[in-house]
């Protein structure tokens, strides 16, 4: 599918959160080219005005590090989240490194940064994470089974590739987290012995959006996975196999 890229002026680039634990969202671009089919994020075409397929398509806020720098003028020290509606390290930003540009403003004022990513793009800023008083970055690995995320994000990074990314980061001494959602079909005992050694915590997270998903499951045979109590289980294996670690379940109704 071809993206389309738009460069925009945003109004403001830094929100206060409703996220537990969470003071400030900052979303660098609007859409995401990932594309995954169960994202959350759809809901931003209410605001946006956008008709297209999310996911074909990424507005660049090209003035985000320099909205930034005035609104941290005013803001009271907080947690800044990177990013909660998009993917700050999604392709676009090789390009156009607005992610790198407000990582570098926020260095300046020693904000702590928690930071979500599918993508091994993140590595590239190592060396501003270094620099962090407090910083952690969480790579999100759904399943331990690449034909699975061939199946429900195609676009997105191979697992292997994440697996990789969440050691090189941990090796270099960078507080990391694994985001597991939404939980999709794996072998949990697996996943939890490739992201144990690397992880200092681990959140889990059901699939919440299964009208979006739910052909995908009937069309490959993985219905049992829609059954509350047969991930409930899974969710408890996985728990135990990640051993004695920070982990949060996120308990929601999936509908």
């Amino acid at each position: 599918m071809e993206i389309c890229i738009r460069e925009i002026r945003a109004q403001t680039i830094l929100s206060k959160s409703g996220i537990p634990g969470v003071d400030y969202c900052l979303n660098p671009y609007v859409g995401c080219g990932h594309g995954c089919r169960y994202c959350y994020a759809t809901f931003m075409k209410r605001f946006t005005g956008h008709r297209e397929v999310w996911g074909s398509f990424v507005d660049v806020k090209i003035n985000a590090s320099e909205l930034l720098k005035k609104q941290l003028k005013r803001a009271s020290q907080g947690r800044i989240m990177l990013s909660s509606v998009t993917d700050a390290y999604q392709p676009v930003e090789a390009r156009y490194k607005l992610t790198r540009q407000c990582l570098r403003v926020l260095l300046d004022h020693q904000f702590p940064v928690d930071i979500l990513t599918k993508s091994p793009l993140v590595l590239r800023d190592m060396d501003l994470f270094q620099q962090f008083d407090d910083i952690d970055v969480g790579i999100t690995i759904t399943t331990d089974d690449d034909r699975m995320r061939k199946l429900f994000a195609p676009r997105s990074p191979p697992i292997g590739a994440r697996l990789q990314t969440l050691k090189k980061l941990h090796d270099r001494g960078i507080t990391t987290h694994v985001f597991i959602g939404p939980l999709l079909p794996m072998n949990p005992e697996a996943l939890a012995g490739k992201i144990r050694p690397y992880a200092d915590s681990f959140l889990i997270d059901k699939m919440n959006y299964i009208t979006r998903t739910s052909a995908i499951y009937r069309q490959n045979r993985l219905t049992r996975w829609l059954d509350p109590d047969f991930t409930a289980e899974v969710v408890e294996r996985l728990r135990t196999a990640l051993g004695e670690r920070d982990t949060t379940d996120i308990e929601r109704r999936c509908n």
